[in-house]
């Protein structure tokens, strides 16, 4: 039987239902009738919510961005904190997605999820550059960082970070990945013009979420 719920709450079924199967059968692997049949509603109810599988491929991975803008926008608009104490708390969340990705669409990020791979990284840089780029506008007008470009060297540092330490594409082996990370917090802390050492708190948290491998 099919239960008549509140409009949300039945959108955010669907939503839930297709992260599931997109994560398990991928996106071409899953049909409209899977997500029906997953929610137990019939086509006239999904088709009320959404056009097609694509739409709810869309709105799947808005929603978990707008997770993260949330979270980074409420640390961007803290006047407490100094724009390296911004960037510390953002980009140490980005680390624990370098080390191991826990979020419904990371798990989405393998060769069989190539559209929702690049849909959804896509989404993020979109997204947070801006804020981003504002943190380093503060660090400017605070003497910390140095360019005159602080949106489009963000833009280029987002990037770099989301596709290049993404194993879903390359698959680094993990004294690739130091190494990388160790370059990578180099051209930051030269694209910022900050000063050397600056952003170590980068490498300091991915060695602790793996043990200190790369101490031994």
């Amino acid at each position: 039987m099919v239960v008549s719920k509140k409009k949300d709450v039945r959108l955010n079924e669907i939503l839930d239902a297709a992260e599931v199967l997109f994560a398990t059968k991928g996106y071409e692997g899953t049909t409209v009738n899977d997500i029906l049949h997953k929610v137990n509603i019939g086509k006239g109810t999904f088709y009320y919510y959404f056009e097609s599988k694509e739409e709810v491929m869309n709105r799947m991975i808005q929603r978990v961005v707008d997770r993260y803008v949330e979270a980074a926008d409420t640390i961007v608009r803290n006047p407490a904190r100094t724009a390296h104490e911004k960037f510390a708390q953002i980009i140490l969340g980005q680390s624990v997605n370098i080390s191991g990705k826990k979020d419904m669409v990371d798990e989405l990020h393998q060769t069989g999820n190539a559209v929702l791979h690049h849909k959804s990284l896509t989404a993020t840089i979109l997204a947070l550059s801006p804020l981003l780029g504002d943190i380093v506008c503060q660090g400017i007008e605070e003497g910390t960082f140095r360019t005159a470009h602080p949106y489009e060297t963000i833009e280029l540092l987002l990037t770099a970070n989301q596709f290049l330490f993404d194993q879903g594409i390359f698959g680094w082996k993990e004294e690739e990945i130091w190494q990388k990370i160790l370059a990578f917090i180099d051209n930051m802390e030269l694209l910022l013009g900050t000063e050397k050492g600056s952003f170590a708190y980068i490498a300091e948290a991915y060695c602790s979420l793996n043990g200190g491998w790369n101490e031994k």
